[in-house]
């Protein structure tokens, strides 16, 4: 059975404004420690995929991602 969860995703270095529509709906949060963090709220499987995909087209590092279930 397919579940939304919600995924914290930390890429390293801060977004450039332009690349903030990308992730309408999303959190985005430029941390003290030069990394960005990305809340993805009740997503599922593709749609987490696909933001992954941007990241890479975006020639971003990506540090870490961790799910937690939405009960």
């Amino acid at each position: 059975m397919n579940r939304n969860a919600c995924y914290h995703i930390v890429v390293n270095d801060r977004f450039d404004e332009r690349w903030l529509h990308w992730f309408e709906g999303h959190t985005v949060d430029y941390r003290d420690n030069g990394t960005t963090l990305i809340v993805l709220t009740d997503v599922d499987q593709p749609a987490l995929f696909g933001i992954i995909n941007r990241i890479r087209d975006l020639g971003l590092e990506l540090i870490s991602v961790q799910k937690d279930d939405l009960r």
